[in-house]
């Protein structure tokens, strides 16, 4: 393949001019949104704006008058139709831990009889790190399931309770058949809680199509809400007059202001909130989302496709030659928005690469990682990833001093 040939493609790309929605820094080829997006324009005036005039000027009254005490809903609102939720099912305020921390146990509740959890040893740490926490606090015992060695029916029976899954693996970017699993475990009576982490904005999620029951995911990766930015929770309609969060704090009471002793559950989604609204964050994220503006997300997952599609094919024609192997589902039901390389000295491959300005991540013990997020990575920017690539390999980068010795942030 020519380079001639990536630029027809973006030249007949019909999200090209989303590129212009983000402030990217020139010469670079930025590979790790599935880590943390770039900044869209527009967030850092309205960061200016919330400190400088609500905050400094208008101070307490600007959760009246700038809207802060809605954010969490109007951030909610614009996130729905990317998670292809129902209206007033979405959202937003604490850390993807905390998220799934309250609706791991609230999901449990849901089905006090039983007494396991079914998820996966290739989870994000964070999810594994919580379920085992929320195990030990209610007395629940960790089933382990791998999809690559048994089906999910054979592990699910009447004692399953919830079953925690990531809907996209945040190593080598395996995806589930949302529909599919979500359909097994109300078959076997249980309720699942999705991790939508590595999935939303940037893989077609229908979370009322699946009849999903619960779901958490974070802000900061290919939703571009900047770093630590608040995670959002979901809830289905089914669930929102009785699902039972444990972190009942005043911004999820049915009426803060009136600063009652005793606790009761707003009406809707709004009970899944906790502690006062991280209104910075908040704010960030909700501009930030403003760079999804009229775009429709099965285009979105079309070009994501068809970027990893390119990927892939590069990397088997130019990159297996060094031993260098690409570790992708080919199948694209099953592929979500990055791919990874697995070599022995990964590390040094990606910090050489970074030296390029060609940025992805490392992933132990042998993966180099590398996210296709659509709105802004063209079809050139896969092309020439893979040539710098190549060079790398070509002239042992990988292998020089500076480029083995770890730091602290992988």
């Amino acid at each position: 393949m020519e380079r001639a040939q990536a630029e027809a493609l973006d030249r007949d790309d019909p999200l090209a001019h989303l590129r212009d929605r983000f402030e990217l820094p020139g010469g670079l080829i930025y590979l790790d949104g599935n880590s943390l997006g770039p900044l869209p324009r527009g967030v850092a005036e309205r960061a200016g704006r919330l400190v400088g005039t609500e905050w400094r000027d208008d101070l307490i009254t600007s959760w009246n008058t700038h809207g802060w005490y809605d954010l969490p809903a109007t951030v909610g609102r614009k996130l729905e139709p990317l998670l292809g939720a129902e209206p007033g099912t979405v959202t937003v305020g604490d850390s993807t831990s905390v998220q799934l921390f309250k609706l791991l146990v609230a999901g449990a509740r849901l089905r006090p009889d039983r007494r396991v959890v079914v998820t996966e040893p290739g989870n994000f740490p964070t999810d594994s790190y919580v379920i085992d926490g929320v195990a030990r606090l209610l007395g629940l015992t960790v089933r382990w399931w791998s999809a690559a060695d048994e089906p999910l029916e054979d592990v699910l029976d009447d004692d399953v309770a919830l079953v925690s899954l990531c809907h996209v693996d945040y190593r080598l970017g395996r995806m589930h058949d949302g529909a599919a699993v979500t359909r097994a475990v109300h078959e076997a009576g249980a309720v699942v809680l999705w991790d939508l982490c590595h999935s939303a904005g940037a893989v077609a999620v229908d979370l009322a199509g699946w009849d999903a029951d619960l779901a958490v995911g974070c802000g900061y990766k290919y939703l571009n809400g900047g770093p630590g930015a608040p995670a959002f929770a979901y809830a289905a309609p089914r669930w929102l007059g009785s699902v039972d969060q444990p972190i009942t704090g005043w911004f999820g009471h049915a009426t803060p202001f009136a600063l009652d002793r005793d606790y009761r559950p707003a009406d809707g989604v709004r009970r899944l909130l906790s502690g006062t609204t991280p209104v910075i964050g908040t704010a960030v994220l909700d501009s930030a989302l403003d760079a999804f503006d009229g775009v429709a997300i099965a285009d979105v997952r079309r070009k994501s496709l068809a970027l990893t599609d390119l990927f892939l094919a590069l990397a088997d024609e130019r990159l297996r030659e060094f031993g260098v192997e690409p570790e992708v589902p080919r199948d694209h039901t099953a592929r979500g928005s990055q791919l990874c390389l697995r070599l022995p000295e990964a590390y040094g491959f990606v910090q050489a690469l970074i030296a390029r300005r060609v940025v992805g991540d490392f992933r132990e013990p042998d993966l180099a990682r590398f996210g296709v997020a659509p709105l802004y990575i063209r079809f050139t920017d896969v092309y020439d990833a893979v040539e710098h690539m190549t060079a790398v390999l070509a002239a042992g980068e990988h292998r020089r001093p500076e480029n083995v010795a770890r730091a602290a942030v992988t």
